[in-house]
């Protein structure tokens, strides 16, 4: 057996959630590049589709490889996938898409931050992940910027359309924190699944409303973009989970449009605003607070059994029968046992505090 590891709380949860952060935040300037001449709903279904195949081309080239260093989905898992896939890959796009017919643009801007408000109060009063003063401060910093960002002079318009673009966040929310509930199992497929379903479904409604498909070149082009800023975001989304709890997840990602906004002074040749520096210094501050936490004290691990990808480390003391690559998964057992160290509600940490 190796050496236990040890490495820093934040390897490697909070870079993963960062750059999925950066990955999606990157697709609204790209796509809006493409969207010239290409239906909205099409344009969603195009991204997903290519989020999906490239996957499933990824995990085909992978074969065997794949299987060995990720826990596989299994009949138990498929109820939260289907659960996930649902929220977010049809009930959401689909309620946005109304909800934007119904609503005024600066409106639905604003009210998308409600995806990243819903997912944490939902880890937060219904699983019970843990919060403190700091947490919620850095948590309501980071939005409150995503929410100067996308404030455009008017406030939020309370009619129907604000209705279902606020049901869509929900929707999303919940997507988030059902994924948790699976995200020890192959982020590669849950996202190859998600990808799939959700691309299907919006390119089938924009067919169906009438809408045509563009050419080749600008499809390629879509599902280059849908392939990194949806597919590869979302399989680093995944993982972040399992490090850091869907919460903490979720207050990264939320740093999406910021990101969003440079590249779009980089990539389209916007303008730098105070509005945009405002809202920069906000995010800087929560995120410093979200980095600087450490929550550390003494905790009882009880006897679990489960399968997903780990190493050797102080919660992985087992032995093998001859030599193994790491990562690796596998069933295996832990022991019960008390100690104390920094930590995040990850797999192994979701343990109740008084």
């Amino acid at each position: 057996m190796s050496e236990p590891h040890s490495h820093s709380h934040l390897w490697p949860g909070v870079p993963l959630a960062l750059g999925s952060a950066a990955l999606f935040g990157a697709t609204p300037p790209l796509s809006k590049l493409l969207l010239d001449g290409v239906n909205p709903f099409m344009l969603a279904g195009l991204l997903y589709l290519g989020a999906g195949l490239g996957l499933a081309l990824y995990r085909l080239l992978r074969g065997r490889q794949a299987a060995v260093g990720e826990a596989q989905l299994t009949a138990r898992d498929i109820p939260w996938l289907a659960l996930a896939i649902g929220m977010g890959g049809i009930i959401a796009p689909v309620l946005l898409m109304f909800g934007l017919s119904f609503n005024t643009a600066s409106s639905s801007a604003l009210l998308l931050n409600l995806e990243g408000l819903a997912t944490m109060a939902i880890a937060w009063l219904v699983y019970r992940e843990n919060v403190d003063r700091r947490l919620l401060l850095g948590a309501f910093a980071i939005l409150a910027g995503a929410v100067l960002l996308s404030w455009q002079g008017e406030g939020i318009a309370f009619n129907r359309g604000a209705l279902l673009v606020a049901g869509a966040c929900l929707a999303w929310g919940i997507d988030n924190n059902f994924t948790r509930r699976i995200s020890a199992t192959d982020p590669v497929v849950i996202a190859m699944l998600k990808g799939l379903v959700a691309g299907v479904v919006n390119v089938g409604l924009a067919l169906a409303g009438g809408a045509l498909f563009p050419p080749a070149s600008v499809i390629a082009a879509i599902a280059a973009v849908g392939f990194f800023g949806i597919g590869v975001s979302l399989v680093m989304f995944i993982v972040a989970l399992r490090h850091l709890g869907t919460a903490r997840t979720g207050a990264y990602y939320s740093l999406a449009p910021f990101i969003g906004a440079l590249l779009a002074i980089a990539i389209l040749g916007d303008a730098v605003t105070l509005k945009l520096v405002a809202a920069g210094l906000l995010m800087g501050v929560g995120l410093w607070l979200h980095l600087s936490e450490r929550h550390e004290h003494e905790h009882d691990h009880e006897e679990l059994e489960h399968e997903h990808s780990h190493v050797h480390d102080e919660h992985h003391q087992h032995h093998h029968d001859g030599p193994v690559s790491e990562p690796h998964s596998h069933w295996h057992r832990h022991a019960p046992m008390r100690h104390r160290h920094p930590h995040y509600p990850d797999l192994h940490h979701r343990h109740g505090h008084g």
